[in-house]
């Protein structure tokens, strides 16, 4: 179960650090994207460092699995209010963030399984 944790903790963390250095860089398509679902431009840096410390968690897990579990559930919770944030902005573009949500939750339950 800790190679199956490895690989998506790892996936995840890409993913997540990807999106962070677009939303810290302001990459067009995020801003965009986040201007119409309503988000506020000030929460882009909040959002950018929860997500680059989710990714670093998760990658932390890998040694400290008590941390591992901790951020997969930070990273789940993020994207549990995405989908609400999405949902609620009657934007139906879905894929990516039920992707990652259900990513996240393997995350946590490969990490109990492992330990």
């Amino acid at each position: 179960m800790f190679i199956g944790y490895a690989v998506v903790a790892a996936l995840l963390a890409f993913a997540l650090s990807a999106s962070a250095f677009l939303t810290f860089t302001r990459n067009p398509q995020i801003v965009g994207s986040m201007t119409k679902l309503d988000v506020p431009d000030s929460w882009l840096p909040r959002l950018a460092t929860l997500k680059a410390a989710g990714a670093i968690g998760l990658l932390a897990g890998l040694a400290v699995p008590p941390l591992g579990g901790a951020a997969a559930i930070g990273v789940a919770l993020y994207f549990v209010g995405a989908l609400v944030t999405h949902l609620r902005a009657k934007d139906y573009e879905l894929a990516p963030v039920v992707i990652l949500t259900l990513l996240a939750v393997a995350a946590l339950a490969l990490r109990i399984a492992s330990a």
